[in-house]
């Protein structure tokens, strides 16, 4: 990433992760995860249910650490979380469905812990699974029967579900969340599954202590877009992204001090039609917004300037031929 935000691909790009995945694409937010300290990528390997671990070496090519592919404890993992060494990963898929923790430990290897599986019932369809900014909760979408699971995080890294968990979704196919970076408090998922055009909604909830889930006045809050699938929100925590697969856009908000909404406007991507975009993550500095353009195979590039976007000369950038890119972090 140069200082203008632009892209190159880096010298022996794509590098091999060790797993399989399915070819398809994912229905999911966070396929990919950066650990804390910056030294390990985490990638769903969704194909052979596992999870690698790979090493960023100083020039920011990737190497997989002895053995760095884990069994995901489940089918078709997805979504991946990570707060300090804890890391949480939701399998997706029938026969296996559920949130399996594990330990990151040193030298990049990952442990199961003991007791962590949640298991699910078929036709949950996680597609998010991730944790506020102080790892004292955990949340995960199920997409597929629009319900919401909250969870405590206790401190040997279990989970005890909230009352009332799952909760019913404001909407159909609640799919992207984001905890607010300064309020660990504010929660916000996308509901990409509404039927119709430009029906999208973005829900806002309060997350109690004891991980209640209250949704906001006005929630939730018309996308005015197709399929609003992924969210991302401003370091500053003030303006709220979220990325409309079925139409092709970028839906922006301002974000209130209670945790209301104000849609801004919306900017549009070149993947338009089918599963176009969808992933989308900011730079460490906020100042830009990369968004994996699954359908074309691309990384759009967008120039952050509070709530507006403006797409950088040469986005979006080509990926290596026949790739299904699905999920994006940056580090």
């Amino acid at each position: 990433r140069h200082a203008d935000g632009t892209l190159t691909p880096e010298a022996g790009s794509p590098f091999d992760a060790g797993g399989a995945g399915t070819g398809n694409g994912l229905a999911d937010q966070g396929a990919i995860q950066i650990s804390p300290d910056g030294r390990y990528v985490l990638a769903v390997d969704a194909g052979s249910n596992q999870i690698s671990v790979l090493r960023i070496r100083h020039d920011g090519s990737l190497r997989l650490v002895r053995d760095g592919v884990v069994s995901s404890g489940g089918v078709l993992p997805d979504s991946i979380a990570i707060h300090d060494d804890l890391v949480y990963v939701a399998n997706s898929g029938n026969g296996g469905s559920n949130y399996t923790g594990f330990i990151l430990g040193l030298g990049g290897h990952l442990h199961p812990l003991r007791g962590s599986t949640v298991t699910l019932p078929d036709g949950s369809a996680q597609a998010d699974v991730l944790f506020n900014g102080t790892g004292t909760k955990l949340v995960g979408t199920r997409v597929g029967s629009s319900l919401i699971d909250s969870f405590t995080v206790r401190a040997d890294g279990l989970l005890t579900a909230a009352p009332g968990s799952p909760i019913p979704a404001q909407g159909l196919g609640p799919f992207g969340s984001e905890f607010r970076p300064t309020n660990p408090d504010q929660l916000f998922v996308s509901n990409a599954h509404n039927v119709g055009p430009d029906t999208g909604t973005v829900s806002a909830y309060i997350d109690a202590p004891d991980g209640t889930l209250t949704s906001v006045a006005g929630s939730p809050f018309a996308d005015d877009q197709t399929a609003p699938c992924w969210v991302e929100i401003t370091h500053d925590g003030r303006f709220l992204f979220t990325v409309n697969t079925g139409s092709g856009a970028i839906s922006r908000y301002s974000i209130a001090s209670r945790g209301a909404l104000r849609l801004l406007g919306s900017t549009p991507v070149s993947a338009t039609g089918g599963v176009g975009a969808v992933d989308a993550r900011l730079s460490p500095d906020g100042r830009d917004l990369y968004v994996d353009e699954s359908r074309i195979g691309k990384v759009g590039e967008f120039a952050v300037s509070g709530g507006n976007l403006t797409e950088l000369p040469g986005s979006p950038v080509s990926l290596p031929a026949n790739a299904t890119p699905a999920g994006i972090a940056t580090n």
